[in-house]
């Protein structure tokens, strides 16, 4: 069995990593300097600009989780965390630079190419570092060998998705089942070589990195026997509960009071990604309202000429959490629109709409006040959009899964609605959709659907 050639000197590797990176801080801003400015010589101020840069990155880049294994994580999370360290370096820079009063002693020009061609080589030398992994996984080598204990579909199916992420260097070399009409078979190409109770002893004499146990939740006596049976062994043990009959949403492990704690259901916004959740809402919200002021304007006057009562509504609504809020809305109907009717749903040239409502409706251009929505902390940009009480009342036990909705705060535009689900469309759909999203959350997630809102409100026809 070929071993690791690169486990055995694993802690070398991860000092050299961690020196590297602020080192490569460093030089890139020396680099800029001089394609910037000329010279090699940068003043003190500059030096010590750099330096102190490299000393904050080597402080939060552990944080960040860079110099944890990446083995089975992807590049994409691994590139956010490199994101958000140049970031960090950026923001801290420029925050300092504006108490002190010291930003016009330093070239804006030169901080510009210092952090984006930094950031860039920086994910080009952990994308090389990938790649060199790979390719010494694909020749045998930097392998990590397990043992899945349960042969049966639920440990297969933890062997399938190792060897289809072969990128991630994990080899099942043998199951361990009680079963004795398993035991000396052959499943999908891997021996089952024995009975549980012998593993502990078979890994004397045949070591592994890992045992991956992959039994099912009721047979908690005989996962708690063979853990205590691996003591005896210097292998590292993991447990891949069989949870595929839970419907999972942003599902984690962490410590909570000293006791783990597997969340299987939770919202994907909190510490670092609230924090660029809100940054994105708030920024984004204050500069749309500032730019859109006199097309606002103009739309109140129109709403106060076409018919009589308030320029805009508040009607209530349930956001994150549940939390009920006013939501603000241009009127594009008559004040009295519902005196007869009670709740109900709009629909797509929905009659009651005013003639000038309908054009604010053809354009989603009724929804703009809810970006005092977003500054009051009561909506986001981008999320599911919210129903009112009523609606949620009847939903919430006729639709799977629609609370789970309320993971996250409310949007003013979402994926199902860049999706046309509005409205009085499939509620089944959209809600998978609204899911969806709050699955795969990211900040070029929330950019991508405002960029397809936009180009949604010039082509489509369909109203909010």
């Amino acid at each position: 069995m070929t071993r690791s050639l690169i486990k055995p000197y694993s802690t070398l590797f991860d000092a050299a990593v961690r020196v590297f990176d602020p080192v490569l801080i460093a030089a890139t801003g020396v680099v800029a300097y001089r394609l910037y400015l000329g010279g090699w010589n940068p003043p003190v101020s500059y030096v010590l600009a750099i330096a102190l840069a490299a000393a904050l990155a080597a402080s939060l880049m552990p944080m960040l989780g860079l110099y944890q294994s990446q083995r089975g994580v992807t590049f994409a999370t691994e590139l956010a965390a490199i994101f958000t360290a140049w970031l960090a370096i950026a923001v801290t820079g420029s925050v300092y630079f504006f108490f002190t009063k010291t930003g016009t002693h330093f070239s804006r020009g030169w901080a510009l190419i210092w952090v984006v061609g930094g950031f860039t080589l920086h994910a080009a030398t952990r994308a090389a570092l990938r790649l060199e992994l790979r390719r010494q996984r694909r020749l045998g080598r930097n392998l990590r060998h397990i043992v899945v204990v349960g042969a049966r579909d639920h440990g297969r199916s933890v062997a399938a998705r190792l060897r289809s992420a072969a990128w991630s260097g994990f080899a099942v070399r043998a199951y361990y089942d009680d079963d004795p009409a398993l035991i000396g078979t052959t499943q999908d190409g891997i021996p089952v070589r024995g009975p549980i109770a012998a593993l502990a002893r078979d890994l004397r004499s045949e070591p592994v990195d890992q045992v991956w146990i992959a039994l099912p939740l009721a047979a908690e006596k005989r996962i708690r026997e063979c853990v205590d049976s691996l003591r005896q062994t210097p292998v590292v043990v993991r447990f891949v509960p069989n949870l595929q009959g839970f419907h999972l949403l942003n599902h984690s492990i962490g410590d909570i009071a000293g006791m783990p704690v597997l969340s299987l259901t939770d919202s994907p916004l909190d510490g670092i990604r609230a924090s660029w959740k809100a940054i994105e809402d708030y920024a984004l919200a204050a500069l749309l309202l500032v730019a859109l002021s006199p097309l606002l304007v103009v739309i109140a006057i129109g709403i106060k000429l076409s018919s009589p009562g308030p320029i805009v509504f508040r009607q209530e609504r349930v956001t994150w959490n549940g939390r009920h809020f006013p939501m603000f809305k241009f009127r594009t109907m008559t004040v009295d629109t519902e005196a007869h009717s009670g709740p109900v749903w709009t629909t797509l040239d929905d009659q009651r709409a005013t003639r000038f409502g309908a054009v604010l409706r053809r354009f989603s251009l009724d929804e703009l006040p809810q970006l005092v929505n977003v500054l009051r902390g009561e909506m986001s940009l981008v999320g599911p959009r919210p129903e009112r009480p009523e609606f949620v009342t009847a939903f919430r036990t006729q639709v799977p899964d629609y609370m789970q909705k309320h993971l996250v705060k409310a949007g003013i535009t979402g994926w199902a609605q860049v999706n046309d689900l509005r409205g009085d469309s499939d509620l089944m759909l959209r809600i998978q959709y609204d899911l969806y999203y709050i699955g795969h959350w990211s900040p070029w997630f929330d950019l991508r659907i405002l960029a397809l809102t936009f180009w949604h409100i010039l082509t489509s026809r369909h109203a909010h």
